[in-house]
């Protein structure tokens, strides 16, 4: 789904690219809400996937539309009726509750604080491209109009703190900038693919796989929270690094440790962009993306998956599966290497791939899901 396709493009925007922007935005809103109000995590990471569900079946409409049709209640009404019907064979295996909170969010107002970070995060989101846009198009048509569009839509949110502070501080408007960048690295970059998946759109999907897993283990509120935000940084660092292929980092002994260090060295860099309160989760979601962890006094401790779900499934542990986290990151490599295979495109990087992956997960249970059979549903659909 690409985004300002009627428009000279400097570089290609693709909808999931956006809308994982718009997710860490959202996250840096809220960081910063939360020191004034409570901030309900939960419906900011549902909202930021229920609207990206149904921005795939909205593409073709422009969003000059889609707002006009907003204004009109009956017939966005019917618009999010035949959406959820285009929508309901893909997420009703979710069960009742999670497809009840999909129909009850766009019929809500969007008044809430939680829908207006969201929509803070969207216009500042779609800021950021145009940017881009404009720089490309300087005489274009409606370049005028949409850039007084865009600082219209912006300046609506500046009544919530973090928008006050982004531009205040221009920090922060360089760790949103900074991680806008994975949108130009190109996973699997050097093998063709189709479709083509940018870190920060893979980023996205892991935190959204990672999240609907945790909904089916059944998972607290922290749980699903510290899981989605983790599989939504985990690549952050690669910002610095570049999107280097496993068998790269393999070819030399000792080449991994080297790179992860150097990742480490250069975080530092990006903490300070940073709240220092902010520091310890995003070294959790980042550096030890791949442990599952509990909280005991503010410190990380180590635990497996099946003791937090047997004894430390509270949010008062702020547990976290960082073996979870793992397999929807090789769930999502998976599914970049078959969908590619299924377009005509044969590497055989995507064979190995593919059959790696399978082979790694047999005979194994992570948190509960038995992930092999879930790898073995894609050679059903294929045959």
């Amino acid at each position: 789904m690409q985004r300002w396709n009627d428009k000279v493009r400097p570089i290609e925007l693709y909808e999931l690219d956006k809308q994982a922007h718009k997710m860490i935005i959202a996250y840096m809103l809220a960081r910063l809400e939360e020191k004034h109000a409570p901030v309900n995590w939960i419906e900011i990471i549902e909202g930021g996937i229920f609207e990206l569900l149904q921005r795939t079946v909205l593409t073709d409409l422009r969003p000059q539309v889609l707002h006009r049709i907003k204004k009109d209640e009956e017939k966005y009404r019917s618009l999010n009726k035949w959406a959820y019907q285009e929508l309901a064979g893909a997420i009703e295996p979710m069960g009742a509750e999670f497809c009840r909170r999909y129909r009850e969010y766009f019929r809500s107002s969007d008044d809430s604080v939680s829908k207006r970070i969201i929509s803070a995060a969207h216009f500042y989101a779609s800021s950021w491209e145009f940017s881009f846009i404009e720089r490309a198009n300087p005489n274009g048509y409606e370049i005028d109009q949409i850039r007084q569009k865009t600082l219209e839509d912006t300046q609506k949110y500046y009544d919530i703190e973090g928008m006050k502070l982004l531009m205040l501080y221009p920090r922060y408007k360089d760790f949103i900038n900074l991680c806008g960048e994975l949108r130009f690295q190109q996973r699997w970059s050097t093998t063709p693919r189709l479709p083509k998946t940018s870190v920060l759109g893979h980023m996205l999907m892991v935190a959204i796989l990672s999240y609907l897993f945790s909904l089916q283990i059944g998972a607290c509120a922290a749980r699903r929270k510290n899981n989605f935000y983790t599989g939504l940084f985990h690549d952050l660092p690669e910002v610095l690094t570049r999107d280097i292929i496993s068998p790269v980092k393999k070819a030399t002994s000792g080449l991994a440790d080297l790179i992860k260090q150097y990742e480490i060295e250069e975080m530092e860099k990006v903490y300070e962009l940073l709240d220092p309160e902010w520091h310890a989760d995003i070294k959790l979601f980042t550096r030890y993306e791949f442990q599952n962890v509990i909280h005991k006094e503010g410190s990380p401790v180590e635990k497996s998956s099946d003791e937090i779900t047997r004894c430390f499934n509270s949010d008062v542990y702020e547990p976290r599966d960082g073996g979870l986290v793992k397999a929807a990151d090789e769930v999502c490599a998976f599914v970049e290497a078959y969908t590619s295979h299924q377009n005509g495109i044969s590497a055989l990087q995507f064979g190995q791939a593919m059959e790696q992956i399978r082979a790694s997960y047999q005979g194994r249970i992570i948190a509960g899901i038995n992930f092999a059979e879930l790898l073995d549903e894609f050679n059903k659909s294929a045959s």
